[in-house]
C-alpha cells in the first residue's frame, strides 16, 4: 500500500462522489461502488462468523477467503484490473467437494440455523449472493473479469455447504423446511 490512511475524513466525497483506485471519481450510487460495497459486506459477515468457535481448517479457509474478497474489492476499484487468478474459483470447488463429501445427500430444503456459526455462514451466503448479483449487473455495462463472477458464485455454494458442515461437526443436524408448517 503506497499511502497509509492517517487521515480518515477527506471531505472529497461530500458531493456524492468517491475515488476509485485508478484516481478517477464516480458517483457513490454507481453500480461499481454498489458491487464493491456488497463484496465488502460479505467480507464483514465472514469476519463476524470468524468470531465463533470452529475447526482450525475452516478458520484458515475463511481467513483466506477474506483476503480473496479484499483482492476482489481492489479489482473492482480499479476498472480493467485483474487481481483474482482464473484458478481461484477452482480452489473453492475443491473445498466444496471436500466438505460436501462428508455430508449426507440433501433431500429437503433447509433453513438457516442450527448453530450460531452455521446461521452466520448462511448470512454470509446471502450477502455473497447479493454481491454476485451486483457484480453481474456491473458486468452488464462495464468489463468485469470472469473470475470475479465465478468466484462469488462458487463462494456462495461453499458457504451453503460450510453451514451444513458446521452444524454436522457440532453434532447438530440441518434445520429442515416444513412446507405449510403453520397452515
Amino acid at each position: 500500500m503506497g499511502h497509509r490512511l492517517s487521515k480518515i475524513y477527506t471531505r472529497t466525497g461530500d458531493a456524492g462522489t468517491t475515488g476509485l483506485g485508478d484516481g478517477s471519481r464516480t458517483s457513490k450510487d454507481s453500480l461499481r461502488i454498489g458491487a464493491i460495497g456488497d463484496v465488502d459486506e460479505t467480507n464483514a459477515v465472514i469476519g463476524v462468523l470468524l468470531c465463533e468457535s470452529m475447526p482450525d481448517e475452516v478458520r484458515e479457509l475463511l481467513t483466506g477467503i477474506q483476503h480473496d474478497l479484499f483482492d476482489l474489492g481492489g479489482e473492482l476499484s480499479v476498472p480493467g484490473a485483474t487481481f483474482l487468478a482464473a484458478s481461484q474459483p477452482s480452489r473453492l470447488e475443491a473445498a466444496i467437494d471436500r466438505y460436501n463429501g462428508e455430508l449426507a445427500p440433501l433431500k429437503e430444503f433447509i433453513l438457516p440455523g442450527g448453530t450460531r456459526a452455521a446461521a452466520l455462514t448462511h448470512q454470509a451466503r446471502t450477502a455473497c449472493r447479493r454481491a454476485e448479483r451486483s457484480v453481474v449487473a456491473l458486468a452488464g455495462s462495464e468489463a468485469v473479469a470472469d473470475a470475479a463472477r465465478q468466484y462469488l458464485n462458487r463462494l456462495s455454494d461453499l458457504l451453503f455447504v460450510l453451514g451444513r458442515w458446521l452444524n454436522k461437526s457440532a453434532g447438530c443436524g440441518d434445520v429442515l423446511w416444513q412446507k405449510g408448517k403453520n397452515a
